[in-house]
């Protein structure tokens, strides 16, 4: 991946070594190391002759000291391996020791404990004071600083002129990544790739594949929540850098950019810049998107109407070829604040699909027609924790009678889990099934009540009683198996919840009273 090269922050340990002017020498033998312990940034050089010098230190520092310390006999040996073992805990980058002002050369046991620690180890000769090497790391950092300054202002600009080209969004993507060394990839409001840049970025390693999937489910995620977020994620050594493109509950993407190596202030700094260029283009397309669907409510009005002809002669023209018949209607009703993100959902739906599907915006509603080939796009509307009304299948002249079926099938599905609910199922239930669902059940609390009250009282069944009884078609046989009692014990309390009642459970009527009473009450407290 071809890109340009933004420059690191902070200077390397090895760039310090190599200046011919501070004759720093390496006694911890590079090999011995742990590796890229020479390459690790040094954020500045610190001096200090204290046993422990780690309350003033930060990791990442190159700390210089002369031995004053430690006694200058073989005692001091001891002190060696304690000495540098904190200064390994506290993480600083590297440990030069200043010979000749308090012993002749670098202590033998100072290497090995340096070498056990994985801390290099250098020699800072008489010549060279300490000042020298902290003001030689001062003008590499400065040096660094003004070129990753450039290089960011630099990238800013080829982004903004990538943002004027006749493709705005893909080649601003694509400059990001060249400027990056990272692939960049958008995903869409339904957590899908839209563009990923460079285009061949996933054609080799199966890893960086990986990578990519991950990231997609993380879009998906966060798409999902619905709120702006972003989220970094390291990913088999690669770090996942994400953030949702859009307002709150208005997401209109996600933005995912991987790479080996972690984004730095300057770099977060050109994605910013990025991230408003690209949400500045989705909005644009969305308020195209809006136009449409203002369309699309008309042609759903003209449909209901009973103007098929000139709306599937307009819809096929503009979209392509229409539902084919018989077709089912789906009703969902999404939060206010998902309108945009759903609508935009269907309208890439449909694009792929090559116009099976038609759906328009009616009041709070989004209504959908769908044929065959399209039964699969309402489980993806679950997935967005909607609930989902199907009509049964009927020809578009029948529209009016299949959206009232669809919208009584969402009533019922809302008194559960989100979830596809079809008419057919809750005609299958019955007439009396349906009370369940309206106001009738105050109405069937109080009818029962002399029964709940009496159980409440007295501990007795009558309730579950008559459910069962009534259930098992008012046999008293079947009854009394399914209670695990006597026939004549349920011949009892059934003559006992008719004198509590003042009703004549032999009646049809009555039973089928009761019967539906129950069924209001269903799961909730009869008292």
């Amino acid at each position: 991946m071809s890109s340009s090269v933004a420059p690191q922050l902070l200077p390397p340990l090895r760039r310090l070594l190599a200046d011919p002017s501070l004759h720093l020498r390496l006694l911890t033998v590079e090999s011995d190391l742990p590796a890229g312990a020479l390459d690790q940034p040094v954020d500045w050089v610190h001096s200090s002759d204290l046993p422990d010098p780690t309350p003033f230190l930060s990791a990442g520092q190159m700390l210089l000291t002369t031995g004053r310390q430690f006694a200058v006999d073989t005692a001091a040996d001891a002190l060696y391996p304690e000495y540098v073992a904190r200064l390994a805990s506290r993480g600083i980058a590297c440990l030069g020791f200043g010979t000749e002002i308090v012993r002749d050369g670098t202590p033998d046991a100072l290497v090995a404990a340096c070498l056990a620690r994985g801390i290099p180890l250098v020699e800072v000769p008489y010549g060279t004071p300490f000042i020298a090497v902290a003001r030689a790391a001062g003008e590499l950092i400065a040096e660094l600083r003004f070129a990753r300054d450039t290089w960011t202002l630099a990238a800013q600009r080829a982004i903004s002129l990538a943002a004027l080209r006749p493709d705005g969004l893909s080649a601003t993507l694509s400059e990001l990544s060249r400027q990056l060394g990272h692939w960049v990839a958008l995903f869409d409001p339904r957590g899908e790739l839209d563009r990923v840049f460079p285009r061949d970025a996933f054609s080799g390693a199966s890893a960086s594949r990986d990578s990519l999937d991950r990231a997609r489910n993380e879009a998906e995620r966060m798409l999902r929540r619905g709120q702006r977020a972003s989220l970094t994620v390291n990913d088999g050594g690669e770090t996942l850098n994400l953030q949702t493109l859009g307002r709150r509950d208005q997401l209109r993407g996600v933005l995912a950019l991987g790479g080996r190596t972690e984004l730095d202030p300057a770099s977060q700094e050109v994605v910013t810049s990025v991230i408003a260029l690209a949400g500045l283009s989705l909005e644009q397309n969305t308020a195209l998107g809006r136009a449409r669907n203002r369309l699309r409510s008309g042609l759903l009005q003209a449909l209901l109407g009973g103007q098929v002809e000139l709306v599937r002669a307009i819809s096929t023209d503009l979209w392509g070829a229409f539902p084919l018949e018989p077709v089912r209607v789906a009703v969902t009703n999404p939060p206010p604040e998902r309108l945009d993100t759903i609508t935009e959902f269907l309208e890439l739906r449909a694009e792929e699909g090559g116009g099976y599907l038609f759906y328009a915006r009616l009041g709070n509603s989004v209504v959908a027609l769908v044929d065959s080939t399209t039964g699969p796009l309402l489980d993806e509307l679950v997935g967005f924790g909607l609930h989902v009304g199907l009509s049964d299948p009927v020809e578009c002249r029948a529209l009016p009678r299949a959206l009232e079926q669809a919208r009584q099938a969402l009533d019922r599905s809302h008194q559960g889990e989100p979830g596809i609910t079809a008419f057919d199922v809750i005609s299958r239930q019955g007439v009396l099934a349906f009370l369940a669902t309206t106001n009738a059940a105050e109405v069937g609390r109080a009818a029962l009540q002399p029964l709940s009250a009496h159980d409440a009282e007295h501990g007795t069944a009558l309730l579950v009683t008559l459910r069962t009884w009534l259930e098992c078609n008012g046999q008293f046989g079947p009854a009394a198996m399914a209670l695990g009692v006597h026939r004549h014990t349920v011949r009892n309390r059934i003559g006992q919840a008719e004198a509590l009642l003042g009703r004549d459970l032999g009646s049809f009527h009555e039973r089928a009273d009761m019967w539906a009473a129950l069924l209001t009450t269903q799961g909730m407290p009869a008292s």
